[in-house]
């Protein structure tokens, strides 16, 4: 029967027979000893049993108390296991990570397994966007944004710099146009990530090639995209040259699905970074987080310094 009619004085039962004594059960149960005399005797009258003897120092158990015991305790068990991991799983939520589409894309996806390995009990979700999110509005725990490094009243830690240069697939090198100093992109289809204004911290082509001394390449000719992904994958497939973000096609260059031409870059003033209130909620996960970051950032930062061949073997035995 799963109607349990009796389920409190079922409770009282048991916690009297555990503790032999009605008086403390009742300071378990936050109840007085004349409720738990009243829930047993009740329990007696609908099952139709004696389950308790009365004597001096406390109670005893009849033969049928006994004999139903264990199992009412196991029930009890289960249901307190059961309550336990529903409390659990309200508890646990994922670790909510912000961040710009391009960036969760090119750069945290592909690391993402990494962290998951090391750390199974945490999950993530991702909430990718190119607006800055608010702490105190969004359930967000922590994000990577990218700029200068001011953002008052949240903790701010720097993670990775940036600078950018020409990309392109290697069959373009072998399509008879030459792609050896800057000047040969005069001859080339320049790539426009139009998602970055001309005022923002991600340098246009004319920028580019007036910091590399080159006059005279017309830059508002070639092909137009509206996101850093897109200007990626049009090089990818070969449509013409695109000003790479040396955080986004790392994997990219590493594997050889694109090449760096030219040996020209451009530093950007503006970094990535960590960012997260102050006072966490979600402490341990966002530290291990913050950790696992520092260390891929780490890795990146060293390894490119070698060939991109290596890069991509080093990365792959992980």
């Amino acid at each position: 029967m799963r109607r349990l009619t009796h389920l409190n004085a079922l409770r009282a039962f048991e916690a009297a027979a555990r503790l032999a004594s009605f008086a403390k059960a009742a300071d378990e149960l936050s109840v007085t000893p004349a409720a738990i005399s009243q829930q047993v005797t009740a329990l007696e009258d609908h099952l139709g049993v004696k389950l308790f003897k009365r004597v001096t120092r406390g109670v005893l158990l009849t033969e049928a108390a006994q004999k139903m015991l264990p199992e009412l305790r196991e029930g009890f068990d289960l249901l307190a296991a059961g309550l336990a991991r529903a409390r659990s799983d309200a508890q646990r939520r994922a670790l909510v990570v912000s961040l710009t589409p391009s960036l969760a894309a090119k750069w945290l996806m592909p690391r993402l397994e990494h962290f998951t390995t090391q750390h199974p009990a945490i999950d993530i979700r991702l909430d990718t966007t190119t607006r800055l999110v608010d702490f105190a509005r969004e359930e967000v725990d922590l994000a990577v944004r990218f700029g200068a490094g001011r953002w008052p009243g949240l903790a701010v830690e720097r993670l990775m710099d940036e600078e950018v240069f020409p990309v392109c697939s290697p069959k373009l090198l072998h399509s008879g146009k030459p792609l050896r100093t800057p000047t040969d992109l005069a001859q080339h289809t320049l790539i426009h990530d139009a998602s970055m204004p001309a005022q923002s911290a991600f340098p246009q082509w004319s920028v580019w090639l007036e910091a590399a001394g080159v006059p005279g390449v017309q830059t508002r000719r070639g092909l137009q995209v509206d996101a850093s992904m897109l200007a990626i994958q049009a090089a990818i497939d070969g449509h013409g040259v695109a000003l790479g973000r040396s955080v986004l096609v790392a994997d990219d260059l590493a594997t050889g699905r694109l090449v760096k031409p030219l040996p020209s870059s451009l530093r950007l003033r503006f970094s990535y970074y960590i960012v997260h209130p102050s006072r966490l909620t979600a402490a341990h996960a966002v530290e291990a987080f913050k950790a696992w970051l520092r260390s891929e950032a780490k890795i990146d930062a060293a390894m490119s310094s070698g060939s991109t061949r290596r890069t991509a073997s080093a990365r792959s035995k992980r």
